[in-house]
């Protein structure tokens, strides 16, 4: 679940975004549209607890986000967030499965192997996990991450430009991924784009009566 009310985050440069309200139930899917530039990327940095709010208040998956300290929500992060970046940031000196091992470490869990074997295995990349990042290939790439992303079940799941540089197949693919994923972990799944391709590939009603929400943010919100 998430609800922000009059969220705003002002640039250290002296630019404002000013967010509309939204309240998402668990499970559903929220798309935040937009051009390049408007504010989507730190929308998600917002929720996630990575940057704190200039003005207004977040509640997420229970927790409300401006009562949590940088210790605190770095924990707090690793439990219920789980994100994909555009840039996936795996850790080329590490393998696959050492990639997830340390997203266990993060949240302050024993490394289980597992359960490790267990999310590569739902993504199909499971006989990957003795490979280097450099070694895969876009797509497999983005499956390790989305992996690493939903190993602890988060609540919550933020993927901010999936579809990025990827053709009209890569692209349901990975849209149908991220669906498919939440949908089995009973997970709130944000993604932010400016790609149109999105909206057309989530089916109007996920879960039952939940379904799906959009959040258009413009330019002339900076």
């Amino acid at each position: 679940m998430i609800t922000t009310r009059g969220l705003a985050y002002q640039y250290p440069n002296g630019a404002r975004l000013a967010f509309p309200d939204v309240d998402v139930q668990q499970g559903a899917v929220l798309l935040i549209s937009g051009p390049s530039g408007c504010g989507k990327s730190t929308w998600l940095a917002l929720v996630a607890a990575l940057v704190a709010p200039t003005e207004g208040s977040i509640l997420v998956a229970g927790q409300t986000l401006d009562a949590l300290k940088s210790v605190a929500a770095d924990a707090w992060r690793a439990r219920a967030i789980g994100f994909l970046p555009q840039k996936l940031h795996l850790s080329a000196a590490l393998s696959v499965y050492q990639n997830l091992a340390m997203a266990q470490w993060a949240a302050g869990q024993v490394e289980e192997a597992s359960r490790i074997h267990a999310a590569l295995n739902a993504l199909g990349v499971d006989d990957l996990a003795l490979r280097k990042p450099g070694q895969l290939s876009g797509g497999q790439a983005q499956r390790v991450a989305l992996a690493r992303a939903v190993l602890l079940q988060p609540q919550v799941i933020l993927a901010d430009e999936p579809t990025a540089s990827l053709d009209d197949e890569a692209a349901t693919d990975a849209v149908g991924l991220l669906l498919a994923t939440a949908r089995a972990q009973g997970s709130t799944l944000v993604i932010a784009t400016h790609d149109a391709r999105v909206a057309t590939l989530i089916p109007p009603e996920i879960n039952g009566q939940i379904g799906f929400q959009t959040l258009r943010l413009l330019r002339n919100q900076l």
